[in-house]
């Protein structure tokens, strides 16, 4: 199936160069003379890495089949992350570098979506929002504004900022996409 660049949305997987690429931001662009271009930053899912490119609007590209399947995540050692899919049972190992960010935010046990391309697993797919516990954090100051945040460290080993009246211990909502405080859990 073939897609124009000018149809792109976020999240959208295309063949580029003979690997799967996802759209992670795109802007349209018409300059004074010529053809509308469309400015992309994009994700490499066979490698991880990331690139800004840019493409004349009119450009096709063939749809990458990205299967999605339910796994659990089971532990990590020595910087792999083994997932069980819990229908066939079947185990994935997936290194740090195609995990990625998304470290940050799987927990034991816990569901998350692997993604596979021609039956390659390329990485890991994580909910928007996941709930963490804060596992460092300094005593709230006395009579700091409600808006002034400290740093804490959550379970999973991420640093953030969160308000003033979260202790150690907590719950906190974090989001997925750019790793930062939402609310408390």
């Amino acid at each position: 199936m073939a897609i124009e660049a000018g149809d792109f949305k976020t999240g959208l997987t295309v063949m580029v160069d003979n690997d799967p690429w996802q759209v992670i931001e795109f802007m349209h662009v018409k300059p004074g003379k010529g053809a509308a271009i469309l400015k992309t930053k994009m994700k490499n899912l066979k490698t991880g890495s990331t690139q800004e490119r840019n493409f004349n609007a009119s450009t096709k590209f063939e749809a990458a089949i990205i299967e999605k399947k339910n796994a659990l995540f089971t532990y990590e050692a020595g910087g792999i992350y083994n997932f069980m899919d819990q229908e066939t049972y079947e185990t994935y190992e997936l290194t740090a570098d195609q995990v990625g960010f998304n470290k940050y935010f799987i927990l034991e046990n816990m569901e998350i979506m692997l993604m596979f391309f021609e039956g390659q697993v390329l990485s890991v797919s994580v909910p928007d929002r996941v709930e963490l516990t804060v596992t460092e954090t300094t005593p709230a100051m006395k009579g700091a504004p409600t808006t002034q945040t400290k740093d804490a460290v959550t379970e999973t080993g991420l640093s953030i900022r969160v308000p003033q009246f979260i202790e150690q211990g907590e719950r906190v909502i974090v989001t997925t996409a750019d790793g930062k405080y939402s609310s408390r859990a």
